[in-house]
Order: C-alpha cells, then structure tokens, then sequence
C-alpha cells in the first residue's frame, strides 16, 4: 500500500495534530499521503514534501487505495457518503465519543497501520441503502445511506400517517412519531434507542422501526435487503422531515414517497486484529452486563 487519504475532523485540535505525527510516520515509509487543503495549512511547515498531496476532501477517495479517518462515527458516516463508488477501504480511529464505527483506538494505531501497509488486514462489508425522494413521480433527491433514513415529524406537529409497502406490496399505514429505516450497522444507532433490535453487521436485511407507535402491535419488523421499502406521507399539514444518518436533511410534503434499497457498492472498514464485534458491542454499548 503505497498511497493513504487522512481524513480529520477539522475543528477538533486533537485530530489536527495527530494528522500532522501521521504524517511524519508515513513518508519515511515511502507512503504517500492525501489530506484536505485545509489541514495541511495547519499542521508543520517542515512536513512539507513530494509525498504529501493537498486536495479537495471529495477528491481524496479518487487518489488513495485507503482512507484513515481520524475523528468519531459522524466523521466516519461523512467518509462513507464520500467514498461511493470508490471500493476504498476506511480505517476508523476514534478520537472521543462512544466510537462503535471508529473502533481503532488511538494507542494501537500505529501498531495497526504497520500490518495494514503491508497488506495484513481484513474489512468488514457494510451494506448501504440508497434513498429518495419522490414527489409527483420525479425524482427530486437522492442520498447514500450508511446507518439511516429516518422520517420524523418536527416538534409541534401531531401524529404522522406513513403508508408504507414493501416490493409494491401493502404493509401497513404506521401512525407514529415517524419510521426508522435502518441499514444493520445503524442497528445500533437511533434504531435500537427506538427499541429496534441489534442486528449483525454481516446480515442481509433492511429494518423497519417506528418511533413512538399509536399502537401496541405495531413492532419493528425486518425484511431482505433485496426488497424496495416506499414510505408515503399521508399527513397534511404536518413538519415533516427526512433526515439521513443524522447529517443531512429533507423536508417532507403531502405525498411525497420516500424510497429506500440497497445500494450496489458496500463500504469497507478495517476491522480491528485486537477485539471482535460482540467485544465492541459490550465494551460501548454496555450489552448484556448485569
């Protein structure tokens, strides 16, 4: 691996600096390193050298074969929405925060990278879901989905009706604060908050939670990946939003559809060679203690 992005959180202090001792540990290697135009301003002047490349954020994907992301999971879902198409793999270090994406931590990251340079490594495969919005048959916006797509009613509106179909198939009309449809990896995010269940990174689903049911059957519900779930808003008169990973946002009209499936790209993280999924699971979230 001769080519690596570095991705900091710019207005943490901590993540500029250790981008800047990144630096300083890559090139001796002969590694060549990708970083954003504006972190590159702050870090040394005496870093400076043929290996260190400042471009756009969104051009970062394009020129690495890996991207070390240096911040929490927001950081890490922003990452994720800029790789696309690219198949680069991430390797997420949690700078603060609980961290349950970025689960590289900051004293074994170097020890992590010598194996990673040298092609020891193993990703994990994250499926993401494409969603849209559609309004009068057309097509007004698209969004790539790594955790959610959450449809939520705004703070003083009532009650939302969400006719919902999977495949073109009826399944139920969800009267409820709003509906969660969560990837497995944000399985663990606003969904399980919601009461939705945890579910495996490796599995093939889509899952299906409302917030704040009118009713006591209405339960999440899980279904194949392969599947295109519709959302309609049938509420008048109502603020409603459509909101993706918690950072991007859309406002919700009469009608509108909101549709979901699987993406045809996955997103690869470098798994840790020092924890597994389960260990992770009770280390941050807590899982299962007494």
């Amino acid at each position: 691996m001769k080519r690596i992005g570095i991705i900091a959180k710019q207005n943490k202090l901590e993540a500029v600096t250790i981008t800047g001792r990144l630096v300083e540990w890559l090139q001796p290697r002969g590694i060549e390193v990708y970083i954003e135009e504006g972190i590159l301003r702050a870090i040394r002047s005496d870093l400076m050298s043929p290996f260190l490349n400042a471009v756009k954020k969104e051009e970062i994907p394009s020129h690495a074969e890996m991207i070390i992301v240096l911040g929490g999971d927001g950081t890490l879902l922003s990452v994720a929405r800029l790789v696309g198409s690219h198949s680069v793999p991430i390797l997420g270090v949690n700078l603060g925060g609980l961290g349950f994406l970025t689960e590289i931590t900051l004293e074994e990251l170097y020890r992590v990278l010598e194996r990673v340079i040298q092609g020891d490594f193993v990703t994990d495969e994250r499926v993401v879901f494409n969603a849209a919005v559609i309004r009068h048959e057309e097509r007004l916006a698209e969004f790539i989905v790594l955790n959610d797509a959450v449809i939520n009613k705004g703070a003083l509106a009532r009650i939302i009706d969400l006719e919902t179909t999977i495949n073109g198939e009826y399944l139920t009309t969800f009267k409820s604060d709003g509906l969660i449809i969560s990837t497995p990896t944000g399985s663990t995010a606003y969904n399980l908050s919601a009461g939705g269940p945890i579910v495996h990174p490796s599995l093939h689903c889509i899952i299906i939670t409302p917030i704040c049911p009118h009713t006591l059957t209405n339960r999440p519900i899980m279904v194949p990946d392969d599947v295109e779930v519709r959302a309609i808003l049938k509420s008048r008169q109502q603020e409603v939003h459509l909101t993706l990973d918690g950072q991007q946002g859309f406002i919700l009209e009469f009608g509108d559809v909101v549709e979901v499936k699987k993406a045809e790209k996955k997103i690869l993280l470098i798994k840790s060679p020092y924890r597994h999924y389960f260990e992770v699971l009770r280390e941050k979230l807590k899982w299962g203690e007494r």
